[in-house]
């Protein structure tokens, strides 16, 4: 026993220095697995040290407290403090901290869920202005901010990109609990953000709406009654700038006030090639404030407000073929082995109104009040957005190629949850209620010229038919006006959504060691959907057709043999009548559905702890989505989602060594995975991205480790692999997929360095390096999405690698620093994906390519 004797004493007279000494990491692991007795006491003491610091695991046993209060007992105050504040940063600087992803304070290390938690600290040394700029350091995460007001999400490989409103998400994204959506409001500014908690596969029964494939938890900070102030300046190149400030204001002895406020432009890196103008740059400012009273009783209450307003171009549009002398057109079908490099041809852009906008509010009141037998929490939230996305669709300048694709939006939302919560030294429990109102409206757009028109139908039936009718025309010795007139078609949608939930899940400490967790969740679906798509509006066509009319000069083709009277009424009727959205039974009145689901999903977990610092657990859980309906396709519907997931992982943290260790393995099942596909078969002359489902199956491993082996040495490392595959889908295009991979990269990782010297000039010099991969997209038969495509001049869907560099300074008062960032260090270009929504019908499919190497300053101020 003298060597534990000897261990508790160190422990317990450890300062805020860093120790001396270090057991060998190799020791320290084996005797952990094999179970050694001097092994398993020190960590057990030093996890009983660091109680006041970290939430007790609920199992722990009253000789545990006695050893803690005989090995404290000796220590002076100060010096408890010390070891105290010394052991609690150290763990945080790993990811050793109290989070809430399971409704309840816990540590993150006790939570038998595979997770990843990014905090401030991270996000700072990222310059990551918003979710998507941490793509690659989450394994199994991407988010993709190509369209900011119409994101993407994808976790495990499940994602539905859908941007239609008759759709959900199968990855859930909240703020401090509240339910963001999947659109407008799903991906806004880190604004005051505390930290990220990322939970990888189900977690409906507590999180609820939509979290089939995971939820992304946001956690903001709360105001205090300690009063702070910091302001963030950044400038770099392609003339970014970037504000953010807080100021924390305490009102009395119990209200504060909380105000934080964030702004980042940049004029672009990318100019169009004819006119000059910035086609990509950034516009995106916003503001949180929130007021907290602590009321009589223990009562918490928290108010908030956020504003955003993003006003930008939209995504631009990188031609991929060399454009013909004018007025000639590209070749229909366009060949591959003559495309352009997007990454260094001209880009040529010519929408119309070019823009991407949303305006954003949301209010929410959450109420705490502790009871003698556990606790209340009530969640009551309001969101609206509306948001405006115009794009260019065919990568080309030319009016007889020009297409512009729109999505305008309007939602706005209200939920309420009301949870209750206790525990005791058997149970730990939470149970509540929850609802949810939305309603959308939503208008999909397409814009294009008479001019378009005609290459499309030369294209497409070899009959141009605004040629012939100009060239008649010409020869009659009639004025009129073919070309140069808009041509404009119009989907409008409606959405009403209900949605009612019960939910529970308990705790049990089976034993000292052995916890077992059941949870359920019953959710009740309600929508309404309605479809309308009047005829195309082309006003200046119109005025030529009557004023021709009028002048007989149909009927003197017909006369003159030039037409039958049955190609005269194909003519016309082809120039009458939409060619996108073109199902004749919504031209007229708007189409409506309703459709309403029910589902009971449960979860089972059962953990066992080595050690005090080392757990295993299994796991067994049900995801739910509901269904919904097809924002493009007239009366399409579609059946909820269901996953059933399998989990098995380790939790272990080596606390002498500070050594962060996590690994799980994962088997899935996903049934009506509702995914966004680039339809040609659709009808229509244009193709369409529509809804389908499909089943689908993957298999694969999370890895997480952290190490801290100096005080100022840091390392981590994290990856995922999956193999995922469909079961059976045939596409709307008739592509069978079945056993064919679905396109997640088989390997992600990512991994990172951070040193910190001390004592330099009066502070402290700190340097990041993060860097991360994403493995080669596994392509399949179904070429149309564009994710996968070998060129002679480039590759789509290729591994990507980012790096990311920080180098800062730290006044030794805090008060203020400077700090140079480099993003993509190496200056890495991709080409992300292939459009080819305008490839079949006007031979020009554009490409989305990545952002080069950003370089800045940054300056902080604190008081």
């Amino acid at each position: 026993m003298h060597d534990r004797d000897q261990l508790a004493a160190n422990i317990n007279n450890r300062q805020a220095a860093w120790p001396p000494r270090r057991r060998p990491l190799a020791l320290a692991i084996s005797r952990a697995l094999l179970g050694g007795t001097l092994a398993a006491g020190a960590l057990l003491e030093q996890a009983t040290a660091a109680e006041a610091v970290t939430e007790a695991a609920p199992q722990a046993t009253q000789a545990q407290s006695q050893t803690e209060a005989q090995a404290t007992a000796p220590a002076p105050a100060p010096a408890r403090s010390s070891a105290k504040a010394a052991t609690a940063a150290e763990d945080a600087a790993i990811g050793v901290v109290t989070i809430t992803a399971q409704s309840r304070s816990q540590t993150a290390q006790s939570v038998p869920i595979a997770m990843q938690l990014v905090s401030a600290d991270q996000i700072s040394k990222l310059a990551a202005a918003n979710l998507s700029a941490m793509n690659g350091y989450i394994p199994g995460l991407t988010v993709d901010a190509e369209q900011p007001s119409q994101p993407k999400f994808s976790m495990r490989g499940i994602g539905t990109a859908d941007f239609g409103i008759g759709t959900d998400g199968p990855v859930g994204v909240y703020v401090d609990g509240v339910y963001t959506g999947k659109t407008g409001g799903a991906l806004m500014n880190f604004n005051d953000t505390q930290r990220i908690e990322v939970l990888k596969g189900p977690q409906g029964t507590l999180f609820g709406r939509n979290s089939a494939a995971g939820a992304i938890s946001i956690i903001t900070k709360e105001p205090s009654q300690q009063r702070e102030g910091e302001v963030h300046l950044r400038a770099g190149n392609d003339g970014m700038r970037y504000l953010d400030g807080l100021l924390n204001v305490p009102l009395n002895d119990t209200m504060a006030l909380r105000m934080a406020v964030v702004d980042q432009r940049s004029d672009g890196w990318l100019k169009d090639a004819a006119s000059g103008e910035h086609l990509n740059g950034t516009g995106d400012w916003g503001l949180r404030a929130t007021l907290r009273w602590d009321a009589p009783q223990q009562t918490r209450v928290l108010l908030s407000w956020e504003h955003e307003k993003l006003s930008q171009k939209a995504r631009p549009a990188f031609g991929l073929v060399a454009l013909p002398a004018a007025p000639g057109a590209p070749t229909v079908p366009a060949n591959p082995a003559t495309y352009l490099d997007p990454r260094t041809a001209p880009v040529y852009n010519d929408a119309i109104g070019n823009a991407e906008a949303r305006d954003f509010d949301g209010v929410t009141l959450r109420l705490e009040r502790p009871f003698g037998w556990g606790s209340f929490n009530s969640t009551t939230a309001y969101r609206h957005f509306a948001s405006r996305n115009l794009e260019d669709s065919d990568g080309s300048n030319r009016i007889n190629s020009h297409l512009d694709t729109v999505n305008y939006e309007s939602n706005s939302s209200w939920q309420q949850e009301f949870k209750f919560s206790g525990k005791n030294q058997a149970v730990d429990w939470v149970a509540g209620a929850s609802l949810f109102y939305e309603r959308a409206n939503q208008n999909s757009q397409l814009n294009m010229y008479t001019d378009t028109h005609n290459t499309v139908l030369n294209n497409l039936a070899g009959l141009p038919i605004y040629s012939l009718l100009d060239d008649a025309a010409q020869q009659f010795g009639v004025p009129a006006k073919f070309f140069g007139n808009s041509w404009q078609e119009n989907m409008y949608n409606r959405s009403t959504a209900k949605a009612y939930a019960l939910f529970a899940d308990t705790i049990w400490h089976v034993t000292p060691k052995i916890n077992l967790t059941a949870g359920v969740r019953l959710t009740h679906d309600d929508k309404q959907f309605s479809w309308y798509s009047p005829n195309r509006n082309a006003a200046g066509l119109d005025a030529t057709l009557a004023q021709l009319d009028k002048a007989g000069f149909f009927p003197g083709l017909v006369q003159a043999g030039a037409l039958t009277p049955e190609q005269l009424a194909a003519a016309l009727g082809a120039l009458g009548q939409n060619i996108a959205f073109n199902n004749p039974s919504a031209a007229a009145q708007k189409v409506e559905a309703h459709q309403s689901w029910s589902d009971v999903s449960p979860r089972l977990v059962l953990d066992y702890k080595l050690l005090p610092d080392v757990m295993v657990y299994g796991s067994v859980s049900k995801g739910y989505q509901s269904g919904g309906f097809n924002a493009l396709a007239v009366a399409g519907k579609y059946e909820p989602e269901t996953i059933w997931n399998y989990e098995a992982g380790l939790k272990s943290y080596f606390r002498e060594q500070h050594l962060l260790i996590n690994a799980s393995l994962f088997h899935y099942k996903f049934s009506n995975l509702q995914s966004l596909s680039l339809i040609g078969n659709t009808g229509a002359a244009v193709p369409s991205y529509q809804v389908s489902s499909s089943n689908q199956v993957a298999s694969g491993v999370d890895f997480e480790a952290r190490w801290q082996p100096t005080r100022d040495l840091r390392l981590f490392f994290s990856s995922e692999f999956i193999s995922q595959k469909y079961q059976h889908f045939v596409t709307g295009d008739g592509v069978d997929l079945s056993d064919q991979a679905v396109g997640a990269p088989l390997w992600s990782a990512a991994a990172g360095v951070d040193y910190t010297w001390r004592a330099v000039l009066d502070g402290k010099l700190n340097l990041s390096l993060q860097h991360a991969y994403t493995g080669a997209t596994r392509c399949n038969a179904d070429a149309l999405q564009g994710a996968c495509l070998n060129t002679p001049a480039f590759r789509a869907g290729t591994a990507k690698q980012h790096t990311d560099l920080r180098l800062g300074w730290d006044a030794g008062s805090g008060g203020w620093g400077v700090a140079l960032f480099v993003n993509n260090a190496f200056d890495k270009r991709y080409v992300n994906r292939i459009d080819n929504t305008s490839t079949g019908i006007l031979g020009t499919p554009f490409a989305i390519v990545s952002d080069p190497r950003r370089i800045g300053f940054e300056l902080r101020l604190s008081m």
